[in-house]
């Protein structure tokens, strides 16, 4: 229960970090400045696109191989994140979720990419026109 809890919470939060980093990044841009790459604002937009970018895969026709390709970047995209909090972040407990977040965030990545090496190819995959080589990273 708790597991789903934090997982809520963490879509929650990247949901709601997407708009307030596309509200910060127009203000930025309409406002003529230039974002500090040390910064908070700027490394967290920075693994958010990453984030969203990995996750706009090919569908291979093969639910189980597209969920894994899809999740795989957006569990990487919660780590960078909580990465993030931890360089910059001072809430005892915000810091602890984040070493939480990276942590198990990393093992469920290990877990689909053994899965995802373990399944039969998907149909479209023998010619080449389903499969996204970041299914593999």
């Amino acid at each position: 229960m708790l597991k789903r809890a934090r997982t809520a919470f963490v879509v929650m939060l990247l949901m709601s970090g997407e708009a307030i980093a596309h509200d910060e990044s127009h203000h930025n841009k309409s406002m003529g400045h230039t974002a500090d790459p040390t910064s908070f604002d700027f490394q967290m937009r920075g693994a958010m696109e990453r984030m969203d970018r990995d996750m706009a895969i090919s569908s291979t026709g093969d639910p189980d191989r597209d969920f894994a390709g899809m999740m795989i970047p957006h569990h990487q995209g919660a780590v960078d994140m909580a990465r993030v909090e931890l360089q910059f972040g001072k809430d005892p407990a915000l810091r602890r979720l984040a070493q939480a977040i990276i942590v198990e965030q990393l093992q469920e990545i290990e877990v689909m990419r053994r899965r995802l090496a373990a399944l039969p190819p998907a149909a479209r995959d023998s010619n080449g026109s389903g499969n996204d080589s970041r299914d593999q990273r």
